[in-house]
């Protein structure tokens, strides 16, 4: 009997009759049908059985293919005494497919890694979905694969396709790139765009300064082709070789890094200090900046003196946390041999760049500091044999200046007017020799600014100080902070004395004084006492109504003693010979002149 085919799933009605077995021994005897086997009288009993007399083979339940594709049964003749009529007959029962299982893959997430900058055709992974339908004689169970989207779509949603048959997984497209790239800071973009709901584009100039820059690219990744570390891909099976039910998952690709970006130096020009005859002294540190993954080989720098060095003085190494280029002194300096020192270095990593890129380079003056060194001998030590004579030498020592003393400025007292100053300069002096002399900065301190101006000349070896306020006459002290070019500061205070005049002057006028006033006073009433035409009100106006006194020459004055009172210093009278002849004889009489 050939194969009997039987699908799965069957919907009925049960029992259902699928073929029927008949023995050739039926003539004129009585014969009856029996069947055994796996799905008979053997587990699963009574999937299967027969109607005895009339031979009908019958399925009493729907099958299962993924479960048993197969039942091999023995069909049975016998007569009514029990005699076997026939030699047991092979029944054959195969279960035909139903599409009634969706693929299944074998994880929820796949995960694969891939270097960044990978050409088109690397092979990333390799995804698995299996399905128990039948494969073989249908296209239930022949799986296809396929992507259903990318995340994120940079710099295009095509960067990775996947076989359809064996779920092989590879780059379709270049441009991987692991780091996030911005545009510069400080540059223009003209962007075209179309607004929602109209059917012209409009162009926007777009200005991306510093930080906002990053921003803007974070924000509109589409428009500089922002790049990233990994990318989250939906993966689908779908049985019938596409056409029939499908299933999704989820494939990682990590983007591993490639050293395909540059050290960059940051800044690139460095200026050091160093004392001389030291070793081991730290120079600088230098930085640098690399968009590769940190502590990777691809990040890690390599630091390189390239130039400048020609005695071997120096050496670079990396710190092993920050990553900064050490430099440090090899040898000790010698200020008097070279007092300066131009170092050129390169930077790279431990791991060879990938692409060709170029190399960054610093640059590093390093001044050499003097110190006071004792002198020596050269050669430190010789040996004279039998010297015919004997004589005299002159040994010159030379001595180096070292910034010990401040500038000072001379003369250190001025005198100047309140009103209309002519500024006051001062010359300004230091012991030491170039460049630990002029030029000279200057500062006035402890509020003596408030006041006073304070001006070097172009020269830088003068300083010239003048008011910037009006103050009342009086000695006043300043303080003037004089530094060198080497930075050495000196503090001197200047006595200023300010006179009640203009322009310029060289002694104070002295100050009006209410001593001598009234012994002239007294004598001026003595003689005008005997006048009619005395007016008492000329005194009470003081001497400033001078002009107003009318005098009489034609009567001799009679004097009287006057009181003398105390000055602080002698006076001047000069001015009364100016006021007419009785005034010439006080000024005569108090200041020294001629006798009555």
């Amino acid at each position: 009997m050939p194969p009997i085919s039987v699908p799965e799933n069957g919907k009925g009605p049960f029992p259902q009759r699928l073929n029927q077995l008949k023995s050739n021994k039926d003539r004129g005897t009585k014969i009856f049908y029996s069947i055994t086997g796996p799905g008979a009288d053997s587990p699963p009993e009574g999937v299967f059985t027969i109607e005895k007399e009339t031979g009908w083979l019958l399925l009493n339940m729907p099958l299962d293919r993924e479960k048993i594709i197969k039942y091999e049964l023995f069909g049975h003749a016998v007569s009514e005494n029990g005699a076997s009529v026939e030699e047991p007959m092979n029944i054959s029962i195969v279960v035909t497919d139903q599409n009634d299982n969706k693929p299944k893959f074998t994880q929820e997430t796949f995960r694969g890694r891939v270097l960044e900058g990978a050409t088109p055709g690397t092979s990333v992974m390799q995804v698995t979905a299996t399905d128990e339908d039948d494969a073989i004689n249908t296209y239930n169970g022949v799986v296809a694969y396929s992507i259903h989207s990318q995340e994120p779509k940079e710099p295009h949603d095509l960067m990775f396709t996947i076989h359809k048959s064996t779920g092989t997984i590879s780059v379709v497209s270049s441009g991987l790139d692991r780091e996030v790239s911005v545009p510069k800071p400080d540059s223009e973009w003209k962007l075209l765009w179309l607004p929602q709901g109209q059917g012209r584009a409009v162009e926007t100039q777009v200005s991306c300064i510093g930080l906002a820059a990053a921003a803007f690219a974070f924000a509109v990744p589409q428009l500089f082709g922002l790049k990233v570390p990994e990318y989250t891909l939906t993966i689908q099976a779908t049985d019938m070789d596409g056409e029939g039910s499908t299933t999704t998952a989820v494939a990682i690709v990590e983007i591993l890094d490639a050293n395909d970006n540059a050290p960059e130096f940051e800044p690139q020009k460095y200026e050091a200090w160093v004392p001389e005859n030291t070793v081991g002294h730290e120079v600088q540190s230098l930085t640098v900046t690399d968009l590769d993954a940190p502590n990777s080989p691809a990040w890690l720098a390599a630091y390189r003196i390239v130039g400048g060095d020609d005695g071997d003085h120096f050496t670079i190494t990396t710190h092993p946390e920050t990553n900064q280029g050490i430099l440090t002194t090899k040898k000790g300096l010698d200020f008097e041999a070279q007092n300066q020192h131009t170092l050129y270095i390169e930077v790279t990593n431990e791991a060879s760049f990938v692409v060709k890129l170029p190399t960054a380079t610093a640059t590093v003056v390093v001044h050499v500091e003097d110190v006071n060194e004792a002198p020596v001998f050269v050669p430190p030590s010789k040996v004279a044999r039998n010297p015919p004579t004997t004589g005299t030498g002159t040994l010159l020592l030379t001595l180096t200046d070292i910034n010990d003393h401040g500038p000072l400025p001379e003369p250190r007292q001025i005198t100047i007017c309140n009103q209309s100053p002519v500024p006051q300069v001062l010359n300004i002096t230091d012991k030491d020799l170039s460049p630990n002399s002029s030029p000279f900065q200057a500062q006035l301190t402890h509020d003596s600014d408030i006041y006073w101006i304070a001006e070097v000349s172009e020269k830088g070896d003068t300083v010239a100080l003048s008011l910037k306020k009006f103050l009342k006459q009086d000695t006043y002290d300043l303080h003037l902070s004089l530094s060198d070019r080497g930075n050495r500061e000196q503090l001197t205070m200047i006595r200023a004395t300010v006179c009640d005049c203009h322009g310029h002057v060289e002694i104070c006028p002295p100050p009006w004084k209410g001593g001598f006033v009234l012994p002239i006073l007294g004598a001026v009433l003595a003689l005008l006492s005997e006048y009619h035409d005395y007016d008492i009100t000329q005194l009470h106006r003081g001497l400033e109504a001078r002009p107003e006194v009318v005098l009489r020459n034609d009567v001799a004055p009679t004097f009287i003693p006057t009181p003398m009172y105390p000055s602080d210093q002698d006076q001047d009278y000069n001015y009364l010979n100016e006021w007419g002849s009785r005034f010439k004889k006080l000024a005569d009489m108090y200041g020294g002149g001629e006798d009555d």
